[in-house]
């Protein structure tokens, strides 16, 4: 991994847009700072678009996609896609027309119906999984959630790692995916992932290559579950904290900040925007 100091004017001024994780990236310990949330307006004002990408459930993405200065939010690490449809509109009292914000549209693969099913199914076992390893529970965010199911692991709990490994052993043997961030372990049987879903979103909605993409877009991240992206996004980023995750990343992200969290952020953000600034006009 590499300082930010070591990254050039041209790989900032070829970037389209910038990909970033929430929990322990942009978020600290939760919660959304000044600095990482005034570090999207920055980025914004440089020209990029901005995607969230989370392991964080459908529910919170639709809030997210409300109320931020952001183009998309995949959620559920890459299983659901939110965006805002084009609104129509709306008769202004005062006469003539007002802008709508728009609804917020998730995209998702399944039918109503065989989601639920599916979803059922996780419900149980995780249920399982959290009667029989006494020290995990249930995260207090599976309500917003549509296709996957997650035990605390890290957030409110603390569960030992040789009990996070059983937990993932046996899922894996009844046919489930599983996928570790921070603080969470999540069952799903979606083939998504961060990455996949990112370049399907960007490819059907953005209309880019999808090749091509993996060199337009930028990812910033922290832990496991951002490993694909740090594989597969030519330009990639780590907070100082994904440091504590190397040994579960086949691939490091390739510039590193010196500060963790919201404040790495924050850090990318000034440095990507300020070489775009200064870089020579094409």
């Amino acid at each position: 991994m590499k300082p930010l100091s070591l990254l050039t004017a041209d790989a900032a001024s070829a970037l389209a847009g910038v990909i970033f994780d929430l929990d322990d990236t942009v978020l600290d310990h939760g919660a959304l700072t000044e600095a990482a949330y005034g570090a999207l307006f920055r980025l914004r004002a440089a020209g990029l678009a901005l995607i969230a990408c989370t392991g964080r459930p459908a529910g919170w993405g639709e809030v997210i996609q409300r109320q931020w200065p952001i183009d998309a939010t995949i959620a559920e690490n890459g299983a659901v896609a939110l965006v805002r449809e084009q609104a129509e509109p709306l008769a202004d009292p005062r006469g003539g027309v007002a802008p709508s914000a728009g609804r917020i549209a998730a995209l998702d693969g399944l039918d109503r119906g065989a989601r639920q099913a599916r979803r059922a199914e996780l419900i149980a076992l995780a249920d399982d999984m959290v009667r029989r390893f006494p020290a995990a529970a249930l995260a207090d965010d599976n309500d917003q959630r549509v296709t996957d199911v997650t035990i605390d692991i890290g957030e409110h709990r603390r569960v030992p790692p040789e009990d996070v490994q059983r937990m993932r052993a046996e899922l894996r043997e009844r046919g489930v995916r599983t996928l570790l961030s921070s603080v969470h372990l999540h069952l799903t049987r979606e083939p998504a992932d961060k990455a996949t879903g990112v370049v399907r979103l960007l490819s059907a909605r953005f209309g880019e290559d999808p090749t091509r993409a993996r060199y337009r877009y930028a990812f910033v991240g922290d832990s496991g579950n951002d490993g694909v992206a740090f594989a597969a996004f030519t330009l990639t980023f780590g907070v100082a904290n994904v440091r504590a995750h190397l040994g579960k990343l086949s691939v490091p992200p390739r510039f590193v900040a010196s500060l963790p969290m919201g404040r790495g952020f924050a850090e990318i953000a000034h440095r990507v925007a300020e070489l775009r600034k200064n870089a020579p006009a094409p």
